[in-house]
């Protein structure tokens, strides 16, 4: 796996960034069994909060900088199209 992924934001089409491929792919992952299928889905602290069981010790110790990694993988995943942003208050994730 290289070093290095690239990545989309929904908030800034066509523009890319690079980020950690390992700690992307197990944010990744973490959302995938924490998020829900379908509405209600959860909030953005709800999910801070349900992707920390399913992380990697060894790359987020303690659960530190998993806030900002569960955002931006939530931001590129809205902007591939497979979460859907509901349109309520607070804003909710669900996978589409």
């Amino acid at each position: 796996m290289s070093d290095k992924i690239e990545i989309e934001n929904v908030n800034t089409p066509g523009r890319t960034s690079r980020v950690n491929a390992a700690k992307y792919q197990d944010m990744r992952e973490a959302f995938e069994q924490a998020l829900p299928r379908s509405s209600p889905g959860m909030t953005q602290d709800e999910t801070r909060e349900a992707v920390k069981p399913h992380l990697s010790e060894k790359l987020f110790p303690q659960g530190k900088t998993s806030g900002w990694w569960a955002k931006t993988v939530q931001l590129d995943l809205e902007a591939k199209g497979l979460l859907v942003r509901e349109q309520t208050k607070p804003l909710r994730w669900h996978w589409k």
